[in-house]
């Protein structure tokens, strides 16, 4: 039974997730270990992570819904194979033994953390690469089969989805890095959403938890919107991954 401070606590992890979202991106390897720092189970704190921070998505697409403009073509491809992808993610979760779960859950956090060490080395890269051809033909089945094995990531585990999202579209599509991380806005929404309605219903959620982080979430982006020019994003990284980085081994050793 979770106390009023361990309450206070998710809000205030939820908060900061969101202003690290809106920063620099990695929240998730904050709220994520938080619910499990208060004794909550590993496969119902990610589901519950992930249903609450889908809002956050929304408010992502919004932002950006001028640079998806002229992508429809992509979008009709790209969508329903992330929910598809998600989909899939989701059921493995919940055909996966929690003990199973629980000695990937150091690993995994590992992985997400790494994901978000090269973010920025990788946005380089692209800038460059956009910067030399843009407009080419796109390779519509081969970026397809990307997407859905980076969806079925995501479904299973939400930390570091929108970093995978953008090195697969990065590879695959000629296209300016704005562009290209708008269509991965509506790819992370699609791929949340899938899971998140799924999970809606295999009675792993604890809804009163979701709804704080889900609040705590919204207000942390707004607040890193309006912050945003003052803390330099590589800086914000940086801690986050250090901080996934100590996480990711006590839950490995323990």
């Amino acid at each position: 039974m979770l106390t009023p401070l361990d309450y206070t606590l998710i809000a205030l992890a939820a908060l900061l997730a969101g202003v690290v979202n809106a920063l620099a991106g990695g929240g998730t390897l904050i709220s994520f270990p938080a619910l499990l720092a208060l004794g909550v189970p590993p496969v119902v704190a990610n589901i519950t992570n992930t249903v609450a921070l889908l809002p956050g998505y929304v408010g992502g697409m919004i932002g950006q819904a001028a640079d998806l403009r002229g992508q429809g073509k992509r979008l009709l491809w790209f969508l329903p194979s992330s929910l598809i992808g998600g989909l899939i993610g989701a059921l493995l979760l919940l055909t996966t033994d929690e003990a199973l779960f629980e000695a990937l859950v150091p690993w995994l956090i590992l992985v997400a953390t790494a994901l978000l060490a090269v973010q920025a080395p990788l946005r380089r890269w692209m800038r460059q690469r956009a910067g030399k051809a843009a407009g080419a033909a796109l390779p519509l089945p081969l970026a397809v089969a990307g997407i859905v094995l980076a969806a079925i990531y995501g479904g299973y585990f939400g930390a570091g989805l929108s970093v995978i999202v953008l090195a697969v579209l990065g590879l695959l599509l000629d296209e300016s890095l704005t562009r290209l991380n708008a269509l991965k806005q509506g790819i992370s929404f699609a791929v949340n959403s899938s899971a998140a309605l799924y999970f809606l219903f295999s009675g792993h959620v604890l809804w009163t938890v979701a709804a704080i982080m889900a609040v705590g979430a919204l207000l942390g982006g707004a607040l890193g919107g309006r912050i945003a020019g003052r803390i330099p994003p590589d800086r914000l990284r940086a801690i986050v991954v250090g901080v996934g980085l100590v996480v990711g081994v006590v839950y490995l050793v323990r």
